[in-house]
């Protein structure tokens, strides 16, 4: 086939309805069709996916529900681990890290089941008979509607094919046009790996039904019934063993409906044939039009709460995959707000309330066996999925996480009674559609029992941006429980006796000294999630006044738990020793959690620690993989280091042209974040650290442009969301504050930090901020004075300036601030 792209800036498809616009604001567009999975374009609704290709001749659509596991209904945990915990303990307090991991292996990593993995349902085809001689071929992903648009000539024909995936209606809907009469004819089939039967079921009608994999002895059990409409103007439809022809047709419009038997994590009991059916028949009666308004009017009530622009230049006319090759070396700014307005797309695409969180690969997966299983990674990658939801206005999609944390809350409460004796509930590194809880893998990278830890977290940061007390009131069981486990599991170091956990590890890396193995007692992310956990824990309590009695054992947990520590290369331990590597440049530095997304570290109130975590950044090294970088976007927003966050992104946005496995990590021709193979974190992650770049809210007062790189000298970005219920747009020219809007849906006192003097329109003034703010939502942790080496050398932290203003707000008023 050849392909000829269009030279102009715009191609013009002869009628009006072929007007295809090439590229534009918040679009992906390419001149040629995806030869690759990583090539094609992913649209969703949450339950449903698609990534759809392009190929004129050959159109395909892979295709998932987010339901569809391989397994069903199982548990994972090792009932042995009574048995031999206290040695476990014994041996790591002793300094015998092997035999600590070989007995863990035995007696706690799970026997048989180490997790489901996502499945790929299949795919349909449109097979066309269209000449070779194909001109001017464009495909798009507009982000702003959510719809892909496949546009081309061949014969004197001009073809348009659209696809979206719906929220409201709960179909895919693809439309097939031309500006001719009967000139649509193809064959349509659908096919899959995991198929019982595929056949057209009447002239007009395909259906696909199919079961899941059996993987690691759990029998698969999830049914999946798919259907595709075919809803043709004109022509006539032919059936044969394989599928439906198409001939001559005006229009058509397909209509994609899939539906499993899945109810809850617990149960199998749906009919996937009636559901499926019952899609269809109600979406049947309504026209295109119709469908997309549904569509588009669901879609962009998320989507256009969020307006970002740092300006465009010449790079902008070129494809979206020779933009992400030539980044480095040009001025593209616009691609950035692309790019961050594409994880804000993936977010809506993967994640809607009642659905499943997104998973390792959000919604989008083309394999029976994807990488990790696809399943959930909870010692980063699915809580960085979920860190850009409440600050870019996207509090729904954090709604099935939420879900998911309570479902832990009650599968994990048997894994704590039956691996640790211990109340409470506990999750390891991995869970899955199932929510196992047990410890998955093997020692060095499973025997993590802070998953709970991590994931509470969200339950009490999605309260700092609501401020909602009885959403509060709903999530607190799961939080005082996840406390009650590590009250009893917390045990004393013989050293110094503070109060550690153990077993455990620092994710996933492994200390010097340790014999090869990773598991190790007071791990520095460890200490820092205690901390965060007991202390919110404690605070919800008092908002709710719930628990009084709870409140001293709390405290003398807290008393008890490690400060953080210093070492002698002025770095901030990894571990309780101090043996950490300035030439480890492992992909995770999770102790760096505490500066992000946590706020026990910051520039203003713990400067040692502060630099003690950049010297970290500097001895991991930027290049890493896809989602690594995408974390330290965020880290180096944090330092208040702007070119620096900048420079990562900048190495995020190199392209990985082929998929498959590799230490690098970079972005794909589709935008797709490549750990390498894809993983989706990389790409939530950066939409999370840009906005860190021009709003921070975590360390005592919203922070106006606290990063911003100097190559974005002039940009706007409106509808951010921070603790207390505010929302803020800020423009900025010649890398100062220009305007800044505060919203408040709360009230209280709004303390802002501005990288120039500014004043309030109107007759309110500002006052400069003087000691604790006391609106309540902008509390900062009181931590332990860190321990620090004698042979650390420490360099002093520079804050450029100290604008930082108080004023009173009202709920539902806006507050203007103009540059002075």
């Amino acid at each position: 086939m050849i392909f000829k792209p269009c030279l102009f800036t715009f191609c013009l498809f002869i009628s009006g309805s072929f007007l295809a616009q090439k590229g534009w604001k918040n679009k992906l567009w390419y001149d040629r069709p995806a030869a690759q999975w990583v090539e094609a374009l992913p649209v969703g609704n949450g339950r449903l996916a698609a990534m759809v290709y392009g190929d004129p001749n050959k159109e395909k659509l892979q295709l998932n529900e987010s339901t569809f596991w391989s397994g069903g209904p199982s548990r994972n945990d090792n009932p042995d681990g009574p048995k031999f915990l206290d040695s476990i303990r014994y041996y790591l307090f002793n300094g015998n890290y092997k035999r600590a991991q070989i007995l863990a292996d035995k007696s706690l990593t799970a026997k048989t089941l180490h997790g489901s993995a996502y499945q790929n349902i299949g795919e349909l085809t449109l097979e066309f008979n269209i000449s070779n001689d194909v001109k001017n071929y464009y495909r798009e992903l507009d982000i702003e509607k959510a719809i892909t648009t496949t546009t081309f000539s061949a014969n004197g024909i001009n073809f348009k094919r659209e696809v979206f995936a719906s929220i409201p209606d709960n179909v895919i809907v693809i439309k097939l046009s031309s500006d001719k009469k009967n000139a649509l004819s193809f064959f349509a089939g659908f096919n899959s790996e995991l198929k019982k039967n595929s056949k057209a079921i009447d002239f007009n009608t395909l259906q696909m039904d199919g079961l899941s994999s059996t993987l690691d002895g759990v029998q698969g059990q999830v049914k999946f019934n798919a259907i595709a409409k075919i809803l043709n103007k004109g022509g006539k439809t032919e059936v044969s063993q394989k599928g439906i022809s198409v001939s001559n047709a005006n229009e058509v419009m397909i209509l994609i409906s899939i539906a499993t038997n899945f109810t809850d994590y617990k149960t199998l009991n749906t009919d996937e044939v009636l559901k499926s059916k019952k899609y269809i028949s109600e979406a049947e009666p309504k026209s295109f039009n119709t469908l997309f308004k549904n569509h588009l009017n669901a879609y962009q009530n998320y989507f256009k709460r969020v307006y970002f622009d740092l300006g465009t230049s010449e790079a902008a006319k070129n494809p979206t995959d020779i933009r992400i090759k030539n980044f480095a070396t040009t001025y593209d700014p616009e691609l950035i707000a692309l790019y961050y307005q594409f994880g804000r797309y993936l977010l809506i695409s993967s994640s809607q309330p009642s659905g499943q969180p997104a998973n390792l690969q959000g919604i989008w997966n083309n394999s029976n066996k994807p990488a990790w299983d696809s399943k959930y990674t909870i010692n980063i990658n699915t809580e960085m999925n979920y860190w850009p939801a409440e600050k870019t206005g996207l509090p729904e999609m954090h709604e099935p996480l939420i879900q998911m944390v309570k479902d832990l809350s009650e599968s994990g409460r048997e894994t704590a009674k039956t691996m640790y004796n211990s109340r409470g509930w506990v999750v390891h590194h991995n869970t899955d559609i199932w929510r196992i809880s047990g410890v998955v893998d093997f020692a060095n990278a499973g025997m993590w029992p802070m998953g709970g830890a991590w994931l509470s977290q969200h339950l009490w940061d999605k309260y700092l941006y609501s401020g909602d007390l009885n959403y509060l009131r709903s999530v607190y069981p799961v939080l005082k429980s996840a406390a009650q486990f590590y009250e009893d599991f917390l045990i004393e170091d013989p050293t110094h006796h503070w109060l550690v956990v153990s077993p455990s590890m620092s994710p996933e890396n492994i200390p010097q000294g340790h014999q090869g193995s990773a598991l190790a007692a007071g791990n520095t992310m460890d200490n820092q999630l205690m901390f965060d956990l007991f202390t919110k824990t404690r605070k919800a309590a008092q908002l709710l006044n719930l628990d009084a009695d709870q409140i001293p054992v709390w405290n003398s947990i807290i008393s008890k738990l490690p400060p953080m520590q210093i070492g002698r290369y002025g770095q901030l331990q990894e571990w309780m020793e101090d043996v950490d590597d300035p030439k480890d440049n492992h992909r995770h530095v999770s102790h760096l959690y505490g500066l992000f997304p946590s706020n026990q570290i910051n520039p203003f109130t713990t400067p040692e620690l502060t630099d003690a975590a950049r010297t970290v950044l500097i001895h991991r090294g930027d290049v890493s993989t896809g989602w690594s970088m995408g974390w330290k976007v965020n880290l180096w927003a944090k330092l208040l280091d702007g070119n620096h966050a900048n420079k990562l992104i900048k190495d995020q946005l190199t392209l990985v042209e082929k998929d498959g496995w590799g230490s690098k990590g970079g972005t794909y021709p589709n935008l797709f974040d490549a750990h390498p193979p894809f993983q989706i974190d990389g790409n939530f992650g950066c939409t999370s650290g840009i906005t860190e770049m021009l709003l921070q809210t975590q360390n005592g007062f919203i922070d106006i442009l606290p990063a911003l790189p100097d190559e974005w000298k002039n940009g706007k970005i409106s509808g951010l969301k921070t603790y207390g219920g505010f929302e803020v747009s800020i423009v900025w020219e010649n890398n100062k504050a220009k305007e800044v809007i505060v919203k408040s849906t709360l009230g209280g006192n709004c303390r802002l930090r501005t990288p120039n003097e500014m004043q309030l329109t109107g007759n309110a003034k500002l006052k400069r901020a003087e000691g604790k703010n006391p609106n309540l939502f902008f509390d900062t942790p009181e931590i332990k004075t860190p321990l620090i080496s004698k042979e650390a050398k420490l360099n002093p932290v520079e804050i450029k300036n100290e604008f930082i203003y108080d004023f009173p707000t009202e709920a539902g008023k806006i507050y203007t601030l103009k540059i002075k």
